[in-house]
């Protein structure tokens, strides 16, 4: 059996405060580093890199001298508030080794709750990966409410790789990986190598929190490979304490368990447009707009829209109408129905002039339409 994930060009690892930190004692720079180190390969073969890190409240813990994992809300924010401090610092120190940069993304679940700041913190990580920056994800704790906390990075490393589509998710932990039952309870448990995200099963198999240190466990992990498969994207559960554990993987070794999508990534979205009950608005196209769609395989540029109707946003779902008011695509917009409006008819080096500003070329970009 191989690795599922060794085609992945995107790639989103969530480590957890086990593998970065002296179990709970503050950052373990040497493991930082280990970790700089082998993304910093994969992004020399190619490969784009997200990490969601944990280790903040640990580290934060450690400088406040805290033996355990404060329970109190507040309290967690003064341990993650102070921890983030060092946590960047050593990430920065670990890539810069590699001529890289890393950047610092804090997230709640309102960012990604808020279409608006949804599309702006998807646009700020693309960038990032364009400019060969490392972000460093984690969950905004110091500001973070009961209600809006994510309660865990394995969520949180779900919501991001649906955030930038990525091909795949890894999630490391202390553990092999997902066993039929608690290995710790029943020695009889076997490794779950290969199975399907989203299988009741698993979760049934899944035990609770593991370490004083972080606040996940392995039904956290089964629950974000569910929420990683809804956008295509596998998932691999396996032990962090693995020798070049990630190198392994993208190379082609199966390590721990492998959650597979149901469709693949591009399918996965496309057929969530195609099925999408609320669009927000439509689009009319002359005849050069329609071939260029349906025959030609193209994006969707301003130039070729006759007409707008409907009150959509940046990002939402439109229709695209040929000349005899057929519906022939649907897609993500890239501009709001005001804007769009001011853009019709104009070739895409106008789109400056006219607005301002530019979010992108294409009004729907080829990757975001499907035909219908």
């Amino acid at each position: 059996m191989k690795s599922i994930i060794a085609q992945a060009r995107c790639i989103v690892v969530k480590v957890g405060s086990s593998l970065v930190t002296n179990q709970g004692h503050g950052l373990d720079h040497a493991a930082l580093a280990q970790w700089a180190q082998q993304i910093a390969e994969l992004k020399r073969n190619g490969r784009q890199v997200l990490l969601v890190s944990s280790g903040a409240v640990a580290e934060g813990m450690q400088r406040l001298g805290w033996p355990r994992r404060p329970k109190q809300l507040h309290d967690l924010q003064a341990a993650a508030a102070v921890g983030q401090m060092g946590m960047v610092q050593a990430y920065e120190t670990c890539f810069r080794e590699h001529g890289m940069h890393a950047a610092q993304i804090l997230l709640t679940h309102e960012d990604l709750a808020d279409r608006r700041r949804y599309l702006n913190a998807r646009s700020t990580l693309r960038t990032l990966l364009q400019l060969n920056v490392i972000p460093v994800i984690n969950e905004n704790d110091s500001v973070a409410t009961d209600e809006i906390k994510f309660g865990d990075n394995d969520t949180l490393g779900a919501l991001v790789t649906n955030l930038v589509e990525a091909d795949a998710l890894v999630i490391l932990t202390d553990q092999p990986g997902l066993f039929t039952a608690d290995p710790r309870k029943d020695p009889g448990a076997t490794l779950v190598q290969e199975a399907r995200a989203g299988d009741p099963r698993l979760a049934q198999m899944a035990g609770g929190v593991g370490s004083h240190v972080g606040s996940g466990g392995m039904i956290t992990k089964v629950r974000a490979a569910e929420r990683a498969a809804r956008s295509g994207a596998h998932t691999v559960i396996a032990s962090g304490r693995e020798p070049r554990v990630l190198l392994r993987l993208m190379a082609g070794e199966a390590i721990g368990s492998q959650l597979l999508a149901a469709t693949p990534t591009m399918a996965a979205r496309k057929q969530w447009m195609a099925d999408h009950l609320q669009v927000r608005g439509r689009v009319i196209l002359d005849e050069g707009a329609t071939r260029a769609l349906q025959q030609d395989g193209k994006s969707l540029l301003p130039i070729g829209v006759t007409d707008v109707t409907g009150d959509f946003g940046r990002g939402e779902v439109v229709s695209c109408v040929d000349p005899n008011g057929r519906e022939i695509a649907r897609g993500l917009i890239n501009y709001s129905a005001s804007e769009t409006r001011r853009i019709l008819r104009a070739p895409s080096h106008e789109i400056e002039q006219r607005l301002g500003y530019i979010e992108a070329p294409e009004l729907i970009h080829r990757d975001n339409l499907v035909l219908l």
